[in-house]
């Protein structure tokens, strides 16, 4: 396939950069910064681009089979970059006709009612008090998902770690995953490639975790 990959620049990005060259895809890395792509493939074109503008999105996307994207920010200011973000790929996938899209959020923007105990009480409370800005704006990246078209597929990883992929992880799809406490950043990537051609995966939720 041919994929756009965004933020590919971080560290998760990175990681699908790498792992969709070795699988053979032809890849077209979107960053800000270029020269901070650090792979190498006659297979690999790098543009310039930002998600919050969305004129340079203009001819990104031409001959594109799916999108990727591991956008984020860190800190506690608010942001717009996930639903800004999210909603200026989605112009740019109308304006190329690509409708398949994989992108980044996180566990604890999970509906609280979906949440166990433990995690409904403590553990989201208590990110929340560091991160709340950036779920909420998570979570309004998802309803610009959920009002678009798009055939698309949210990840709600955990706790993310820079470890080796040990391709052994659970899933769970549009449903609670019990005791979801890591995953490295590599299977994530892994993960979000596989699940591409997945029909089941298509406008819903995926949970992930060892």
């Amino acid at each position: 396939m041919h994929l756009a990959i965004f933020g590919s620049t971080g560290p998760t990005g990175r990681a699908l950069v790498s792992q969709a060259l070795d699988q053979g895809h032809d890849v077209t890395a979107v960053a800000r910064d270029p020269a901070a792509v650090d792979a190498t493939s006659a297979r690999l074109h790098v543009v310039r681009a930002d998600v919050l503008d969305r004129s340079s999105l203009d001819g990104v996307l031409n001959g594109v089979d799916a999108v990727l994207s591991a956008i984020g920010t860190h800190g506690r200011h608010p942001t717009t970059v996930y639903s800004v973000g999210a909603a200026n790929i989605r112009d740019a996938m109308h304006h190329a006709g690509v409708q398949r899209f994989i992108g980044i959020s996180a566990l604890p923007v999970t509906r609280r009612t979906e949440l166990g105990p433990a995690e409904r009480w403590i553990v989201v409370p208590l990110l929340s008090m560091f991160f709340g800005e950036m779920y909420a704006d998570m979570t309004r990246m998802e309803q610009v998902l959920r009002d678009s078209d798009l055939d698309f597929t949210i990840m709600r990883p955990p706790q993310l770690t820079n470890k080796r992929a040990t391709g052994k992880y659970r899933t769970a799809i549009n449903q609670r995953l019990p005791r979801a406490r890591k995953i490295s950043r590599a299977d994530l990537a892994a993960e979000m490639l596989q699940v591409i051609p997945q029909k089941k995966t298509e406008r819903a939720t995926v949970c992930l975790a060892y």
